[in-house]
């Protein structure tokens, strides 16, 4: 699967475009990431517990939006983004989002 946040993919012509999909995921930290996590605060830097759930809550978005896309027929998804929020103090939403399309290379 083709994953661009551009509206072209160079050397590739869109075939058809089937609609917006997205892959969402919320996710907390456990007690003892929240208060590690909170320590680290106190001292400043970065908060490595934060930053690798939010990488794997982004890559899960991702393989979600691409099962959408691949049930619709798709081989690529152009204009990707990621949307996030917090839900409570404690919780993250991750949204990653796009056009599905089938693409062709062209010759």
């Amino acid at each position: 699967m083709l994953i661009v946040t551009k509206e072209h993919i160079p050397n590739y012509e869109v075939q058809k475009v089937l609609g917006q999909v997205f892959g969402v995921t919320v996710r907390s930290r456990g007690l003892a990431g929240n208060v590690t996590a909170s320590l680290r605060t106190l001292i400043g830097g970065e908060i490595k517990e934060y930053t690798k759930m939010l990488e794997d809550a982004r890559r899960h978005a991702i393989d979600r939006m691409v099962e959408n896309a691949t049930a619709l027929g798709a081989n690529a998804i152009v204009m990707m983004r990621f949307d996030s929020g917090e839900i409570g103090q404690t919780m993250s939403e991750i949204v990653a989002y796009g056009t599905a399309v089938v693409v062709r290379e062209q010759a």
